[in-house]
């Protein structure tokens, strides 16, 4: 399942940008999509070595992380479980989800915030069932996110950014740009409040380096949040690139890069490197603020 990649790099059109490029993650696979298929790839691995046949995971009504785990069980042919934080809804991701054969379990919010707990109270004794973490992640996830850098035919980058939710992504490029002893800058561009947090995340599995940056500022009120402004570049980008960006991750990462040159912090001259993440059914979760 995981032996065939297609995640070309390609040229950014975008003023006032030289040698701005992404690495087209969202063209992998249109439902094991982005970072979610690196970071399912090594745990799926994990499963068939330990004879692990039900996947147990979580997230929200609008998870990019439950459709691609959905869907990659349903590939392998194994089960697979997500406990749904919230009241029940439904809506394309989680129909998506169902037709994947996916088991969809509503739990209140309270309930949600112990992941482990709702695991062991509800298949403690299966033993064929394996504990994914919301997200996807892992140790596992961050080894295959390393193999983003391994897979650049040109690592010679002046910046790389990524948008970030749990840090998992972005440990795995700092892994790789360690590995390949690359001197590029890595930009990390947390989706969220307060996400200083997320540094924390990266430092447990890769140690700190001077080239690691982040800007948090452009979390634009908080997870899953959007602003009319962050609305207007999202609808101006796509218009004027042609590429397909969503208001969650990318939308967020590609504005803080072209803010960032405003400042002259990076220079339009500079070669940078987008990590396109994928995810971009998510983008149905918010066709109303359009």
């Amino acid at each position: 399942m995981f032996e065939k990649i297609y995640s070309p790099v390609d040229k950014v059109k975008l003023f006032p940008f030289d040698n701005l490029f992404a690495k087209r993650d969202d063209l992998i696979d249109p439902y094991i999509s982005g970072n979610k298929w690196r970071k399912l790839k090594y745990l799926l691995i994990k499963a068939k070595a330990e004879n692990k046949t039900h996947l147990v995971t979580f997230g929200g009504a609008y998870s990019n992380h439950l459709v691609a785990t959905a869907a990659a069980a349903s590939r392998t042919g194994l089960k697979s479980t997500a406990f749904i934080r919230g009241e029940e809804v439904k809506n394309e991701m989680l129909f998506i989800c169902s037709l994947f054969g996916m088991n969809l379990i509503f739990t209140d919010r309270e309930s949600y915030k112990d992941k482990p707990a709702l695991f062991n109270k509800n298949f403690q004794d299966d033993k064929d069932a394996m504990y994914i973490a919301e997200g996807g992640a892992s140790a596992e996830a961050i080894l295959g996110c390393a193999e983003i850098i391994d897979e650049l035919t040109d690592a010679h980058y002046d910046h790389i950014f990524c948008a970030a939710g749990t840090g998992t992504t972005a440990a795995g490029l700092l892994k790789g740009i360690k590995k390949n002893n690359l001197k590029t800058k890595l930009h990390v561009i947390p989706v969220l409040k307060n996400g200083f947090f997320i540094k924390e995340e990266i430092l447990k599995y890769t140690p700190d380096s001077a080239q690691l940056l982040f800007h948090t500022d452009y979390h634009f009120g908080g997870y899953a949040k959007t602003t009319p402004e962050l609305l207007d570049f999202i609808k101006n980008f796509i218009h004027n690139t042609g590429l397909l960006i969503d208001p969650v991750y990318t939308a967020k990462m590609f504005y803080a890069i072209t803010d960032l040159q405003k400042q002259n912090r990076i220079q339009k001259h500079e070669k940078i490197l987008a990590i396109h993440t994928g995810g971009l059914l998510g983008i149905f979760g918010m066709k109303d603020k359009f």
